[in-house]
């Protein structure tokens, strides 16, 4: 078979298409996926004292997050819509920037792990706006799934990484 045709979205034809799930049956499906925004230090320490002239980084930035991820299928071609039952965003100031963690829930036929994805891409796009008077030079890192559950495909858990 002509490796276009084993494509799941491409259609015969060699045009993108939406993957059929409408015979899969819905399983409970969670995804956690992670982004680092690498800071300087007075950025850095603006956000730990909360006094960042544009409002608090850390929590507008977990709202973003969770707003993305509810629009996901808007945002990304062929993406699915997902009626998520969770979507929980964390934000935590490190030595050397702003960590972020998302994690997506949904019962649906497919995956989440677009969902989560987005989120944690999207507050830290947050960061970097609610910062950039400070620090011109911020840069997202890292963005990457953590682990997937659920789905015919198994388990899936990321390696651990060392810094």
């Amino acid at each position: 078979m002509n490796q276009k045709h084993s494509l799941t979205h491409v259609n015969e034809s060699g045009q993108s298409r939406m993957v059929d799930v409408g015979e899969k049956s819905p399983t409970v499906r969670r995804a956690v996926a992670e982004a680092c925004v690498r800071c300087n230090q007075p950025l850095i320490q603006a956000i730990r004292d909360d006094t960042v002239a544009k409002g608090n980084v850390l929590e507008t930035a977990r709202l973003a997050g969770i707003m993305a991820a509810k629009r996901t299928d808007e945002l990304i071609p062929l993406c699915h819509s997902l009626p998520l039952d969770v979507v929980d965003v964390q934000a935590t100031v490190e030595d050397d920037g702003v960590h972020l963690q998302a994690m997506a829930q949904t019962t649906a036929k497919t995956g989440v792990e677009m969902e989560a994805l987005t989120a944690a891409t999207v507050a830290a796009l947050t960061v970097i706006d609610m910062g950039k008077a400070m620090d011109r030079a911020m840069v997202i890192e890292r963005v990457r799934l953590l682990e997937k559950t659920g789905g015919s495909r198994g388990d899936y858990h990321a390696y651990k990484e060392t810094t």
